[in-house]
């Protein structure tokens, strides 16, 4: 079996002013229409999820949730792509997560039956004291429960350099990117949340909520030497462009 990645529709968020993309007071009263797509990693050795969109119920709102920045929306339900896959969610081996804020984790707990691989830092700051008090808690509690292969750098997940976890803290504390060595397109990088578009990324602008913008820069430069040294595309999750680019099942990134 060749490795493969199999591109998935977590939702969509569109803002009418993007300035909270940006602690600099940029993007202010800009229109925003970004994606937000979670990836299904195919390899010999097993299946990687890695991010999970929003949660499920969203789908049931027709016109979307209104968060008061944006508008989110999910035109399909997670657990229903896997199924027209013919795959149940606890036929994933392994689930991990670029971060988790709400739009990457949603459906985290449909996962509660797979090896969880996270950066010990992320696992400390979804458990803190404040996190189990928040909206997204709910969403991935139950990963608190789940087998757990915890990293302090970056993580091999199938042993041969295929798939790699990337450590990128910053808007997180244990924010990551995900490297995929695929055998016909060749080195592809995921990006997380590192930058939201194309231009957040020629910008090197800072959102309000990152939690480190020393490490933000860090791991920017980091992944932009990386893509250089590797020859690698760099896929930004958010960036429209990026997502209308990729295939849909059955057809897959190869």
């Amino acid at each position: 079996m060749d490795l493969k990645v199999y591109v998935l529709d977590g939702g969509r968020l569109v803002t009418e002013d993007a300035s909270i993309f940006s602690a600099d007071g940029n993007y202010r009263g800009e229109h925003w229409d970004m994606a937000n797509p979670c990836y299904l990693v195919v390899h010999p050795l097993g299946r990687l999820m890695w991010d999970c969109g929003f949660e499920d119920s969203l789908a049931d709102l027709p016109s979307g949730y209104n968060s008061g920045r944006s508008i989110w929306s999910l035109p399909k339900k997670l657990a229903q792509q896997l199924s027209e896959m013919s795959i149940d969610p606890q036929d994933i081996d392994y689930f991990t997560l670029s971060h988790s804020h709400l739009d990457h984790s949603g459906n985290a707990n449909l996962f509660r039956g797979s090896t969880w691989i996270v950066d010990e830092a992320e696992r400390d700051f979804m458990f803190r004291a404040d996190a189990r008090q928040s909206k997204e808690f709910k969403n991935y509690d139950a990963l608190e429960r789940a087998q757990v292969r915890t990293f302090t750098s970056d993580h091999d997940v199938f042993g041969d350099g295929s798939v790699v976890i990337l450590r990128t803290p910053g808007h997180t504390p244990g924010h990551a990117a995900l490297l995929v060595n695929l055998p016909q397109s060749g080195p592809v990088i995921f990006t997380g949340d590192l930058w939201y578009t194309c231009r957040c990324r020629t910008t090197r602008n800072i959102p309000s909520n990152n939690t480190d913008r020393r490490q933000t820069f860090e791991s920017m430069a980091r992944i932009e030497d990386l893509a250089r040294e590797l020859g690698a595309r760099i896929i930004i999750q958010h960036e429209r462009a990026d997502w209308e680019s990729m295939p849909r099942y059955p057809e897959y990134l190869r």
